[in-house]
């Protein structure tokens, strides 16, 4: 592995280094003897450090596959875990290793705040520029929390084949699948046509279905005046009203604070509480007729709608050949890599990277996996409290489930006693 000695572009000098600190260490928890890993150890610093590879992978006729270990052990509020495999090319030079540095392809998770991601992206040459774009694969539909905050170690494996499909798995159960060709977004390949810019809609198009009827006649009787509530003359002041008595008054047990001012903070007046005189009361005050809709009120008059006989339907512009177009049919033919980098900020350390590998074989992955990450899950399952003792803990941190325990225990006993 080798540490880039360059800095960020477009960036504050006081963090622009590549200073973050990594360091080779044994997991924190569930510690498998005699295996360390890739730990990322700074926080709020940029991290990068990458890796030639043994031989570069070329993109013909056999798959990709990419895999690889993640532990948050500390769990993680904002920071990435993705891995760059690194562009093959003459001026590959690790030590500059930086976030421009071109890479084909982005691959692993990212989170920060509720936002829970699994990247895969990959940089498409345009055929006719030469240019490159990233191309984002469509997030999972699966709800990816747990993987990030669990404290565990999870395998996280990228699968490219030559037929242009790709598959996403995390602990070896397939969290996402698609086509090159039609789950990125943005499309690989651009629209045979396009909207003319110069195409304008004329002035007289008409795209209003419905218009008011203009032979309609507003009535005679329509009084437009008339207002939509008015009093209930029918309304009877309830027996008991109590006219004089106002609804609040002041609270006689109230007293002027000690501290008070009347020079700073004005005369002292006792604060309003609901009139006691008024509970037993159907009302107090002065009483006002309630209101009720007005049966003459019509509103305002507007004349009926109807069919717009030089109705044209909503314009849109005209359509034509695209000069940007092209046909990329097998867009799993990328650029070749050479390397693989982390190009890592985080605002939470120690996470744990350990197991890399690049290979076409499943089986071969999948014995690296049963021989890292299945150890580890392994571990981590034998070190798991019991029933009993998860239940203890979930209540020291809710009291309230003592009481679902005991009653869940007492209902079959005495179900037992009274049937037995």
């Amino acid at each position: 592995w080798v540490l880039s000695k360059t800095k960020k572009e477009d960036t504050d000098d006081n963090i622009a280094k590549y200073d973050g600190r990594w360091e080779v260490e044994e997991l924190k928890e569930n510690t498998v003897p005699g295996d360390r890993g890739l730990v990322l150890k700074s926080v709020a610093k940029h991290h990068a450090i990458s890796a030639m590879l043994t031989k570069a992978f070329i993109f013909d006729n056999k798959p990709l596959i990419v895999q690889y270990e993640v532990n948050f052990q500390e769990g993680i509020d904002c920071g990435g875990a993705y891995i760059k495999l690194l562009s093959s090319g003459d001026d590959l030079n690790l030590e500059y290793f930086f976030d421009k540095t071109p890479y084909t392809i982005m691959f692993g998770p990212d989170k920060c705040g509720e936002d829970y991601k699994l990247h895969f992206i990959f940089r498409h040459k345009n055929p006719k520029t030469g240019e490159y774009d990233e191309k984002h694969a469509k997030r999972p539909d699966v709800d990816l929390k747990k993987f990030y905050l669990d404290k565990k170690t999870h395998l996280y494996t990228l699968v490219l084949k030559p037929d242009d499909t790709f598959e996403m798995l995390i602990d070896q159960s397939i969290v996402s699948k698609g086509s090159l060709l039609e789950d990125m977004v943005p499309p690989v390949n651009p629209p045979k046509e396009i909207e003319d810019p110069g195409d304008k809609k004329p002035d007289d198009w008409d795209e209003r279905p419905k218009i008011p009827d203009p032979n309609a006649v507003k009535p005679d009787d329509w009084d437009e005046d008339e207002p939509s509530k008015i009093e209930d003359p029918d309304a009877v002041k309830p027996e008991g009203w109590l006219d004089h008595e106002p609804q609040y008054v002041p609270d006689p047990h109230a007293k002027k604070p000690k501290d008070w001012d009347e020079e700073m903070d004005g005369e002292w007046e006792a604060p309003q509480i609901p009139n006691p005189k008024c509970e037993t009361a159907p009302g107090c005050g002065h009483w006002v007729r309630p209101m009720k809709n007005n049966p003459n009120y019509k509103g305002k008059w507007k004349a009926p709608m109807i069919d717009n006989p030089n109705y044209q339907g909503i314009w849109s512009p005209r359509k034509i050949p695209n000069p940007d177009y092209f046909e990329d049919l097998h867009p799993f033919e990328m650029t070749a890599v050479s390397a693989i980098g982390l190009e890592l900020w985080s605002m939470t350390s120690d996470i744990y990277f350990d197991n890399f590998i690049i290979c076409s074989e499943k089986e071969v992955a999948d014995r690296w996996a049963a021989d890292g990450w299945g150890l580890k899950k392994l571990v981590a399952s034998a070190n798991e409290p019991g029933m009993f003792s998860q239940l203890v803990t979930a209540a020291e941190d809710h009291p309230w489930l003592w009481v679902l325990y005991i009653l869940t225990l007492a209902l079959p006993v005495g179900l037992g006693v009274l049937f037995c």
